[in-house]
């Protein structure tokens, strides 16, 4: 696990926007896992400014996104579909046949859900997976004491997180769906590089016991620890309650030569 703490967000985005451009360079065809929610909005947007300028191709790239609303229709405003497209992939030229987001709706969610797996298997697997942080520590929407061999499956929302996502449905607590469906941990760990960004100081616990804490099922995220390159990239306000946090700085600023440029962080497998 390599930590980055910067001074902002807005350097932790720039960050995370360096690697992805130069590994979609280097790899024009690379499968990206995507993540929706506001942390990764300045990341696509950089993204899009670079795909307006000419000097980012999508064309070839594959995405699959890490979950859904159970019931929401792709069109609906709150849907990460919706998300996804209005924010990301109408600004670029990536092939909507090549996006796939898992669909609420499906009728048979156990069936989707293993179709979803062997879609990305036969795709040869996630090269970049990027990811958030909820403040209880989950990603994609594992909750607290999902098992950590999880694979793509429907979840039931934590009262906390329908709280936290309520503000997408106009504050209005009673219309978040109670269930989705995401991309397992085990899933999540198959991902060949996982980038995790972590914002602000609501998420500062979260990222402190992601790092630092014990490896258990009551903090997701702490899987991360066991990932063979697993980045996560954190602003000062979430690296706060940190222990080693000038340990983590003096590393990433003391690295060698060879070590400090975006192609270092591509996937290595």
């Amino acid at each position: 696990m390599e930590v980055i703490i910067l001074p902002t967000k807005e350097a932790g985005s720039n960050k995370a926007a360096e690697i992805f451009k130069y590994c979609i360079r280097k790899n024009p065809s690379i499968i990206l896992g995507l993540a929706t929610g506001s942390t990764p909005l300045p990341l696509y947007e950089s993204l899009i400014q670079n795909y307006t300028d000419g000097s980012l191709d999508f064309s070839q790239v594959t995405s699959f996104n890490l979950d859904e609303y159970v019931g929401v229709s792709p069109n609906h405003q709150a849907s990460y579909a919706y998300f996804m497209k209005e924010n990301f992939f109408n600004h670029i030229n990536i092939k909507p046949e090549n996006t796939f987001i898992p669909y609420g709706k499906a009728k048979n969610i156990p069936d989707h859900c293993k179709d979803y797996e062997t879609l990305i298997k036969d795709k040869g697997g996630i090269d970049i997976q990027l990811l958030g942080i909820g403040t209880d520590g989950h990603i994609g929407f594992n909750e607290p004491t999902s098992s950590l061999a999880s694979r793509t499956r429907i979840k039931t929302l934590t009262r906390q997180t329908i709280e936290d996502n309520a503000r997408f449905f106009d504050g209005k607590i009673d219309d978040v769906p109670k269930h989705v469906i995401t991309m397992g941990i085990g899933t999540i760990m198959e991902s060949k590089h996982v980038i995790l960004l972590g914002f602000g100081k609501n998420k500062a616990q979260a990222i402190k016991d992601t790092i630092e804490g014990p490896l258990t099922a009551s903090i997701p995220a702490s899987i991360l620890q066991t990932h063979e390159q697993a980045t996560i990239i954190v602003d000062e306000e979430a690296a706060s309650k940190l222990d080693r946090c000038d340990y983590y700085k003096w590393v990433y600023n003391n690295r060698p030569a060879w070590q400090r440029g975006p192609e270092d962080l591509c996937p290595k497998k």
